[in-house]
């Protein structure tokens, strides 16, 4: 398993790593996300879009748990779980045919769901730190291999 620790000072950077994360991007790629509320999750998710080429805005689907955007390069299937009970009910919905899809799949929330996610999926944490800063975030991105965006 192997950890990467970026340091965000700002909602420009935490951007920039989704950008990253979505140009590196590949098919069948699972990112689950997790962090307080408030911690920048949507504004990954929009840099990922954009780094996946997708056109248009991009919001958090809290209340439709699910978008399609299939306009990027790859198909972005980006889950928002704040308000699931049950990981039944993400059966309920068929998230596994997105989960195994072709596209790049993204769940924010994930720690909700964390029983059903598979291995493979790249686990990425947000978190604040008051004492560095109101903008500051420290993001964890762990996942099984060495693959994914590195340090220049």
């Amino acid at each position: 398993m192997s950890e990467r620790v970026i340091e965000s000072r700002s909602a420009q950077d935490t951007y920039a790593l989704g950008m990253e994360l979505g140009q590196r991007a590949v098919p069948g790629q699972i990112l689950a996300l997790s962090g307080d509320l408030g911690a920048g999750k949507t504004v990954l998710a929009q840099g990922l879009a954009a780094g996946l080429g997708v056109q248009g805005p991009v919001s958090s689907p809290t209340f439709t748990i699910m978008q399609v955007y299939e306009d990027g390069r790859l198909p972005y299937y980006h889950f928002d779980v704040y308000r699931i009970s049950d990981v039944d009910e993400m059966d309920a919905i068929g998230w596994e045919e997105y989960l195994y899809g072709r596209g790049v799949c993204l769940i924010e929330w994930a720690d909700l769901v964390e029983e059903a996610l598979p291995e493979s999926a790249v686990r990425i944490t947000i978190e604040k730190d008051a004492a560095q800063g109101y903008d500051y975030r420290r993001i964890r991105i762990r996942n099984q291999d060495a693959s994914g965006p590195k340090d220049d």
